[in-house]
């Protein structure tokens, strides 16, 4: 919970902050984390106030996504000062900076692995604590579940998630809303749908945990994205996943993950029909190696001492 809020930091606010506004409420901070706000220019005014009130002030830029990395953004990289510290999600975004003259350290997102995993949680597709957990959940889904634990925009590839279903004879379930206007088109894609669609959270008071708990698969069939948690979520929850070929898969793949590409339903098929655990094991013990939440201090260090 935030003990200060600025309304006038928000995507859609019509006026940045006051600098006077800014600096009473940084002034206590030893060091200020910018989260994507002077990354993506999607509200220019409030990234351009901030960044005027941290200037020669120690503050961490965390970047999740860049201007180039979206197709309506144009090439403007984040300021910069020699006073701050860039962090990426991803090594992709750290050489792009890199080439744009701003060095950065890459913090891979952390998960809580032990906290979130329930390793008596098996394959069993459709299992009957399963079918319980669901019909507890709100969801009355017999057969398989696939989850796409996302929102709905056109790099998220919603089709792609609903292809994923189909081949595997699931229902599909989109777990976030549609954003940018693109409700008339998730509308039209849902009325196309050649297998059952659910989409968002039935009533009641949920968390994603709970989603990823009675799904049998996750889908993550983006085009686009700077991590993509529900790639390591999905390891986390021992769930397979059925995953599209964006540029930081690729990297986060060569960590060892063994997923399945969007046009590999029929392996994923039968690896549902076989429901051999160890790749579950595998993908968790892969978490668990370079995603812990309990090593972020360690890879923290490499950031915060030069403050």
């Amino acid at each position: 919970m935030a003990d200060r809020i600025l309304p006038g930091l928000a995507m859609d606010a019509v006026e940045p902050p006051s600098r006077s506004e800014l600096v009473a409420a940084l002034e206590e901070a030893d060091v200020v984390v910018v989260e994507n706000l002077c990354s993506l220019p999607l509200n220019p005014a409030a990234s351009a106030a901030v960044a005027d009130a941290l200037a020669r002030r120690p503050a961490v830029l965390h970047h999740h996504d860049l201007p180039w990395q979206r197709p309506q953004f144009g090439d403007h990289p984040p300021p910069s000062d020699d006073a701050w510290r860039h962090v990426t999600i991803n090594e992709l975004s750290r050489r792009q900076l890199r080439a744009r003259g701003i060095e950065a350290t890459t913090v891979y997102n952390s998960f809580a692995v032990d906290a979130l995993a329930d390793a008596s949680d098996g394959p069993e597709v459709a299992s009957r604590p399963r079918l319980e957990r669901r019909r507890a959940l709100g969801l009355d889904v017999p057969g398989r579940l696939v989850l796409q634990p996302t929102r709905a925009l056109p790099r998220k590839n919603v089709a792609g998630g609903m292809e994923v279903a189909r081949a595997l004879g699931a229902t599909y379930w989109l777990l976030g809303p549609p954003e940018d206007g693109y409700e008339e088109d998730l509308d039209a894609l849902v009325a196309a749908a050649a297998c059952p669609v659910v989409l968002g959270w039935p009533e009641g008071e949920h968390g994603v945990a709970d989603a990823y708990r009675v799904c049998d698969v996750v889908t993550l069939p983006s085009t686009w994205e700077g991590f993509g948690n529900p790639s390591v979520e999905s390891a986390v929850h021992r769930r397979p996943l059925a995953i599209g070929p964006y540029p930081v898969a690729a990297e986060l793949a060569a960590f060892g993950f063994r997923w399945f590409g969007l046009d590999e339903t029929p392996g994923l098929n039968a690896w549902l029909e076989e429901g051999d655990p160890g790749l579950l094991d595998h993908n968790h013990a892969v978490a668990a190696r370079h995603f812990d939440l309990r090593d972020l201090p360690g890879r923290l260090a490499t950031v915060l001492p030069p403050l």
